[in-house]
C-alpha cells in the first residue's frame, strides 16, 4: 500500500484562479451597491475607495489566522460601503434628497429614539426589501473572500504582467482617492462620522435659543407694533400636521372625512373662508414653521418672529402643542407667554391624541388676564403612524369598497398604500372633530361684541396613493405641499374672492397680522391674502403652474 511520502508539498486550497475569481464577484458586488446609492463620477470615487480590501485578496497568505482575518475584514468593508449606498438609496427613492441634504438633516435632528423606531415599523416593507439586499450582498462576500489567494511554498509561475500593472493602476489610484479630500469625505466612515456631527451641532443650535428669542424681542419692541381695534380680541391660529386637503370632503373629497367643518361652514356663511388653492412651500415641519412665524422671509433679512410681535403690540400669547418637539419649542413655543405642552412623550410618532388640548384651549379662552390674546394651537393631525392618530376602533373606512377603494384599485395603488389610505381618512375625520371643536370653541367665546377670529391651515401635506404608489412626506410631489387652510372671524365677512386666491403658507404671518388688527413698518399687503392689494407669486416647488389656480 503506497502512501504519501511526508515531503510531497500540498495543493493550496485556493489557486490563483480562484483568487481572481473572488477579486472579481466582491468587487462586482461593491460596485452594484455603490451604484445602487451614486450617480456619475461618483461611482468611480467611491470604487476607487473600496479597491484596497477587494484588491488585498489577490496577496497571498499563508497563516489560516490572516485568512479569516482577511475574510472579517473585507466581509465588515463590503456592507460598510452597502449600508452606506441603502441608506442614500433609500432616501433618494423615497424623498428624493442626498443625506446630508437639509431636509434630512432637520428631520434627523428632530427625531428621537422611539420615533426612529416607529418610522422603521411603519416602512418595514421597504426596510426588509433593503436589508435583504444588503445581507445578501454581505453573504457573497463573505463566502468569496475566503477564496483569496494562498501562499503556498510549492514554486510557481509569477502573475502575468498584465495582472500586476492592474492592480499597481488601481493601487495608485486608490492612494489618488484617499489623497483628495473631497474624494476622501466621500468614504462611509468619514461621511458617516461628520454626517453624526452635523446632526448634533444642529440639536445643540436649537437647544440654545435663548440668546436668538431675547435679540427677536427686542427687534419687536423696536418695531413698536400698534392693535387698531379697541375692545377684546381673540385670536386662534391652529396648525396642524401633514394635512392634505385633498383628503378632506371641505375639498370635495369622496369621503365624508370633515362633516363638522362642513355643517361649521353652512351655518357661519360668509365669516368662514375656505381657501380652495392653498399650498405649503415646505414639505416637512421645521422648515415649514419656520417660514411661518418669520414671514416666509430670508434670514438675511433678519425677519422679525409673529409671537414677538404680537406680544410687542399687547398681545398675551398661548402656545398649546400636542408635540414633544425641541425643535418647535425652542424656536416657536418659547416666544409664547404660556407655553403648555399637552404631550409629553418624545417624538412625533407618540398615541397622544389631539383632543387632550381641547380643556386647554378652553382655560386659555377662560382667561381674564388680558383683553386681547393670541392662542396657537399646533397639533399631531395625521402624522404617520395614521393608525394613531385616532381612537381605536373608530376608523369607518376599513370595511366597505367605495368608490374611493375603487379608484384606488384602478390606479394600481398596492393593498398597504390602500390600507394606509383608509386609516389616513380615519385620521381625518377624527382630526375634524378637533378642529371642529376649537372653532366652536371661539364662534362661543366672549360675548358677540368681542372680536374674535380663527385660522387654521396644515404644515404640509402628505402622499397616500395620489400621485404614486406610497404613503408618507412627499417633498417630490404635489401631494407633498396641498394644504387646506380656513379662517373665521365674527365681524367683516370674508369677500367671495377671498376663497378663490391661491394661498401660500409661508405668507401666514401677513394675513395673521391682519386678524390680528396689528399695524408695523414693514407691512407687505400685496402678500396678505386679505388684502386687496395681495398680489400671488408661485413659490418654487415641483408643482405645475397652472396647478396653483385650480
Amino acid at each position: 500500500m503506497n502512501t504519501p511520502s511526508a515531503e510531497a508539498p500540498r495543493t493550496p486550497p485556493s489557486s490563483r484562479s480562484s483568487a481572481l475569481l473572488a477579486c472579481a464577484v466582491v468587487g462586482a458586488t461593491l460596485a452594484v451597491l455603490i451604484t445602487l446609492g451614486h450617480d456619475g463620477r461618483r461611482i468611480a470615487q467611491l470604487a476607487l475607495l473600496a479597491s484596497p480590501l477587494v484588491l488585498w485578496l489577490a496577496w497571498p497568505l499563508r497563516g489560516v489566522r490572516m485568512r479569516r482575518l482577511r475574510t472579517l475584514l473585507v466581509t465588515l468593508w463590503t456592507l460598510g460601503f452597502g449600508l452606506d449606498a441603502v441608506l442614500r438609496a433609500y432616501l433618494l427613492d423615497t424623498y428624493q434628497a442626498a443625506p446630508d441634504s437639509a431636509l434630512v438633516l432637520g428631520a434627523a435632528a428632530n427625531t428621537h429614539a422611539r420615533e426612529s423606531a416607529e418610522y422603521l415599523w411603519m416602512h418595514w416593507r421597504s426596510a426588509f426589501v433593503w436589508s435583504a439586499a444588503l445581507v445578501t450582498a454581505g453573504v457573497i462576500a463573505a463566502l468569496f473572500a475566503r477564496r483569496g489567494a494562498i501562499a503556498s511554498d510549492v514554486p510557481g509561475r509569477r502573475p502575468p504582467r498584465w495582472a500586476v500593472a492592474l492592480v499597481g493602476l488601481l493601487l495608485l489610484g486608490a492612494c489618488l482617492a484617499y489623497a483628495s479630500k473631497p474624494w476622501r469625505r466621500l468614504h462611509p466612515v468619514l461621511f458617516w462620522t461628520h454626517w453624526s456631527q452635523s446632526v448634533q451641532q444642529q440639536r445643540a443650535s436649537w437647544a440654545d435659543q435663548q440668546q436668538v428669542r431675547e435679540r427677536l424681542a427686542a427687534q419687536a419692541r423696536t418695531i413698536a407694533p400698534v392693535v387698531t381695534h379697541a375692545g377684546p380680541s381673540t385670536v386662534v391660529l391652529v396648525v396642524t400636521d401633514s394635512i392634505n386637503r385633498d383628503n378632506m370632503a371641505l375639498y370635495g373629497y369622496g369621503r365624508p372625512t370633515t362633516p363638522r367643518l362642513l355643517a361649521h361652514q353652512a351655518q357661519t356663511g360668509p365669516q368662514m373662508a375656505v381657501l380652495k388653492n392653498a399650498w405649503s412651500v415646505d414639505a416637512s415641519t421645521v422648515p415649514a414653521l419656520r417660514n411661518m412665524f418669520h414671514f416666509g422671509l430670508p434670514d438675511s433679512q433678519q425677519p422679525p418672529h409673529v409671537l414677538a410681535l404680537a406680544r410687542a403690540a399687547g398681545y398675551k400669547v398661548w402656545w398649546i402643542s400636542n408635540h414633544d418637539d425641541i425643535a418647535i419649542e425652542q424656536q416657536h413655543a418659547r416666544h409664547a407667554d404660556v407655553v403648555d405642552m399637552v404631550n409629553r412623550t418624545p417624538g412625533r410618532a407618540s398615541a397622544s391624541l389631539d383632543g387632550e388640548i381641547l380643556d386647554c384651549v378652553q382655560e386659555a379662552l377662560a382667561d381674564t388676564g388680558s383683553e386681547r390674546k393670541l392662542i396657537v394651537v399646533h397639533l399631531m393631525g395625521a402624522h404617520p403612524h395614521y393608525s394613531l392618530r385616532f381612537p381605536e376602533n373608530a376608523n369607518p373606512f376599513d370595511d366597505d369598497v367605495d368608490a374611493v377603494e375603487t379608484g384606488l384599485v384602478n390606479s394600481g395603488r398596492s393593498a398597504w398604500v390602500r390600507h394606509f389610505r383608509q386609516q389616513y381618512d380615519a385620521a381625518l375625520l377624527y382630526h375634524d372633530f378637533v378642529v371642529s371643536a376649537l372653532l366652536q370653541q371661539v364662534r362661543s367665546a366672549g360675548t358677540p361684541e368681542d372680536y374674535r377670529a380663527w385660522m387654521y391651515l396644515s404644515d404640509h401635506g402628505q402622499e397616500v396613493g395620489h400621485g404614486s404608489d406610497r404613503a408618507g412626506h412627499s417633498p417630490s410631489t404635489a401631494s407633498g405641499y396641498r394644504i387646506p387652510t380656513v379662517l373665521w372671524r365674527n365681524q367683516q365677512p370674508f369677500s367671495s374672492p377671498t376663497a378663490q386666491q391661491a394661498f401660500r403658507a409661508d405668507w401666514t404671518g401677513w394675513a395673521l397680522m391682519d386678524l390680528l388688527h396689528i399695524q408695523w413698518n414693514g407691512q407687505m399687503p400685496e402678500r396678505n391674502v386679505l388684502s386687496d392689494g395681495y398680489r400671488w407669486q408661485a413659490p418654487a416647488i415641483p408643482v405645475a403652474a397652472d396647478a396653483f389656480l385650480r
